[in-house]
């Protein structure tokens, strides 16, 4: 029989902190930063940027979703306006999407600006912080397995014993020595490129394992990941999400985070406490699901599929609004040319200037293109009503079209 060690309270107890058979795990690895360098490559950069504001909406309602809160695309749209529901619950969760989408961007922005060590305890509490500093009172509450409410202490680590469903997180008095291990385990200026991709699957689940916070944690752990692609210098990622998978597989995800949790079955099992087989299986599925949501985006951006989609979008709101079809010309070139002059639109749809300015007019009012200034040029605008039409599958049959 092989020594197990003080399970909860020493730091060797999350070993091993990487797959120890990762030839699979590599190839996989590869393919993804393959496939995602590629992905977008013939959106101009100008439309690439609006895609990737949708898709940092698309990010927050997965993410909420896997902790079972449903907030619908049009309801964080509204939050993104400042107009929230008079519902206190749909405000609430409106809020918490709305935090979601801040923080991530706020993360982006602070590892544009500067070096960022992201697998220390800092940087992981800074996350938390500035989520929970964004949330309505309600949701900083928390009912632990005895019943006792706890607030929610933004950016502190937990000053409590915790258990989720049948794991026993490490002792609050370890988190420290744990979290050190973890900021060691997987920092990324030792990792070469591939074991940089193989490692943002092994920290998502070591870190959830930590269980750092007394609530919060998933939301934290899939903003790291986000942080932990972009540091391995992942191409493309902005153009897609990881829960968006995890969201659509909630069961297996939960499964396979589950797995990696076992402590080691036997010698067969690796030399740590946890199963390596259970971190092994987690990890090949965190780079399946990427790997996925890559190749979905992939055909979802295609550009001329794309500009059909459009078109055909245009042709019915055409019918159901009464705007002019030629409207179309206008939504495809933006989408083409990143920005668009005003005085082009009558040239684009072939009417008098006073039709052409009504027709921009009913276009800015949709948000189907939108403008920084009352005179500036023009571009792509992705809102919520015709999310579904143009990029279908991006959000779950029974909500991409049921955005009005």
């Amino acid at each position: 029989m092989k020594k197990v060690c003080e399970v909860y309270d020493h730091q060797a107890a999350m070993e091993p902190v990487f797959p120890s058979s990762a030839g699979q795990l590599r190839e996989t690895a590869a393919t993804l930063v393959q496939t995602s360098a590629k992905l977008g490559g013939a959106l101009h950069p100008v439309t690439r940027r609006s895609v990737v504001e949708l898709v940092r909406q698309m990010n927050s309602y997965y993410s909420n979703l896997i902790e079972g809160h449903n907030t619908h695309p049009s309801e964080i749209e509204k939050a993104l306006h400042k107009d929230y529901s008079k519902d206190p619950v749909k405000r609430a969760l409106q809020l918490e999407s709305q935090a979601h989408i801040e923080v991530q961007q706020l993360i982006e922005d602070r590892l544009r600006a500067k070096d960022v060590s992201i697998c220390a305890a800092a940087f992981l509490c800074w996350i938390h912080k500035e989520f929970y500093d964004r949330l309505p009172d309600e949701l900083r509450v928390v009912t632990t397995k005895s019943g006792k409410k706890e607030r929610v202490e933004p950016g502190q680590l937990r000053t409590c014993e915790v258990e989720v469903g049948a794991h026993v997180a490490p002792t609050f008095r370890s988190l420290k020595n744990f979290l050190a291990r973890f900021e060691a385990a997987y920092d990324l200026s030792v990792l070469d490129p591939l074991d940089r991709i193989i490692a943002a699957g092994a920290a998502h689940h070591r870190l959830a394992w930590i269980h750092p916070f007394l609530d919060g944690n998933g939301r934290v752990v899939r903003l790291f990941t986000h942080a932990y692609f972009i540091k391995a210098g992942l191409e493309g990622h902005g153009l897609w999400t990881v829960s968006r998978g995890f969201a659509r597989r909630r069961d297996e995800y939960l499964a396979a985070l589950t797995g990696a949790d076992r402590q080691c079955e036997n010698d067969l099992d690796g030399r740590g406490n946890l199963s390596a087989r259970g971190l092994e299986q987690f990890c090949t599925f965190f780079l399946k699901t990427a790997l996925d949501q890559v190749e979905f985006m992939s055909g979802l951006l295609e550009l001329d599929t794309v500009l059909k989609r459009i078109a055909h979008y245009a042709e019915r709101w055409a019918v159901e609004e009464g705007t002019p079809v030629e409207a179309r010309h206008v939504l495809c070139e933006v989408l083409l040319r990143g920005e668009v002059a005003r005085g082009d639109v009558a040239r684009l749809t072939g009417k008098p200037e006073r039709t052409a300015r009504r027709i921009l007019a009913r276009l800015l009012d949709a948000g189907l293109v939108i403008s920084d200034t009352a005179k500036g040029p023009i571009r792509a605008g992705f809102p919520a009503r015709c999310v579904g039409y143009y990029f279908p599958r991006l959000y779950p049959e029974g909500v991409e079209l049921d955005s009005h």
